[in-house]
């Protein structure tokens, strides 16, 4: 582990972060860190999993399950990875210090407001042990991305789920009212599972309402995916929030683990007492590379709300509701228990997306290729007794 800088005195660490509540201090801080695991989309989805093909098998599977772009990395990062040689045997922090100041440059940041992280997943997890304990809770909606309620939770902060309204957004009045004294407040926009987007004047409500102390993490791995506008402004302009983006999704990425967070130094500092690891060299280059290409955001959105929503309107004329969603994934009812269907489609080699518990008929399915899509609706029409055949994607 990297060696902390700057380390800022605070309250709310100098706690116990295990359950048995006998470590104390900087100790506790790493030890806490390391006892978590980092849980990620593609974790969460495999362990949702009940039938395990092997190797030879997994060539054949339509894994739409994790939310991972099919496309992968454009063919300039393939280039610049294949590009590195004996070089990726090393720890190149240039390398590192470059594509921080593309992103600086392209999204319009301060020095010092920009973190990098082997994807978004780490800075998520920092966040929640850094600004919660045992009497400063968690707040998230309800059905959201499950790690900082399990990060949370596993160092004994309280966590307040509360429910989505009308039209499947974020209730911020609810939210605040939630806790009085929440040390968090986590955002996921567009939210996973439901796609749905919240607006600007939202978070700024939240922030203002929020207790004096908490601190509003927005997740924006699937942004760019969506008609949402960015707040890495409100970060800028020194406000309590932190602002989390991702590589592994419209750019495809996954695999190379690249992220970063945008915050206020002293926020960022607190992150940083948990884990600030080298970053893999083959995800920097992909990474710069990808911001390289200008067109490959606004195209790759494009794609993916052309097959999206063609499979919605395939699904919604079948006489099955879909939710709304502006990202590279939807949740389906599925008019019968959520696992049950996953189960049956597995059968069919076609792995989809987990069930949250507040929807149980409602199934989350990943946006893939045309194809990808034409092998899901297949199975789908098979599994719910749907007149064959189907019809390619119009």
């Amino acid at each position: 582990m990297a060696e902390q800088t700057n380390p800022l005195p605070d309250t709310l660490l100098d706690r116990a972060l295990t359950r048995r509540g006998f470590l104390r201090g900087a100790s506790a801080t790493f030890a806490a860190a390391a006892a978590i695991p980092l849980l990620t989309e593609p974790q969460l989805a495999r362990a949702s999993q009940t039938k395990k093909e092997d190797s030879a098998e997994e060539s054949g599977r339509v894994l739409l399950d994790a939310n991972e772009n099919p496309l992968g990395p454009c063919p300039s990062a393939l280039d610049a990875i294949a590009g590195l040689g004996a070089r990726s045997g090393r720890y190149d922090f240039p390398a590192s210090a470059d594509v921080a100041r593309m992103i600086m440059l392209q999204e319009g940041l301060k020095e010092g407001y920009l973190a990098l992280y082997p994807g978004s997943s780490e800075p998520l997890q920092y966040s929640v042990l850094a600004f919660t304990s045992p009497s400063h809770g968690l707040v998230c909606a309800n059905p959201t991305y499950e790690a900082p309620r399990m990060a949370a939770a596993a160092v004994g902060s309280p966590v307040r789920d509360v429910p989505l309204r009308k039209g499947y957004k974020y209730d911020m009045h609810a939210m605040v009212a939630a806790d009085s004294n929440a040390g968090c407040f986590y955002i996921c926009n567009p939210n996973n599972p439901t796609g749905t987007t919240v607006g600007r004047d939202e978070i700024a409500w939240l922030l203002q309402h929020k207790p004096r102390h908490a601190v509003v993490v927005v997740d924006e791995a699937y942004i760019h995916y969506s008609s949402a506008s960015t707040v890495l402004d409100y970060a800028l302009d020194d406000r309590d929030i932190i602002v989390l983006r991702s590589f592994s999704k419209i750019y495809g990425l996954a695999g190379l683990r690249f992220g970063f967070a945008v915050a206020r130094p002293d926020l960022l500092a607190r992150l940083q007492r948990y884990g600030l690891n080298p970053l893999s060299l083959p995800g920097v280059v992909a990474a710069q590379a990808s911001l390289q290409q200008k067109d490959l955001v606004a195209t790759r959105k494009l794609g993916n709300a052309q097959v999206r929503d063609a499979t919605i309107d395939w699904l919604r004329k079948q006489g099955f509701g879909v939710i709304p969603s502006e990202a590279n994934f939807f949740m389906v009812d599925v008019q019968r228990p959520g696992q049950e269907f996953a189960k049956a489609m597995e059968k069919k080699m076609v792995y989809v997306g987990r069930t949250w518990p507040v929807y149980p008929h409602y199934v989350r399915v990943t946006v893939g290729t045309a194809e990808e899509m034409f092998f899901f609706r297949q199975a789908f029409a098979e599994v719910m007794g749907l007149p064959q055949p189907v019809p390619a994607l119009s």
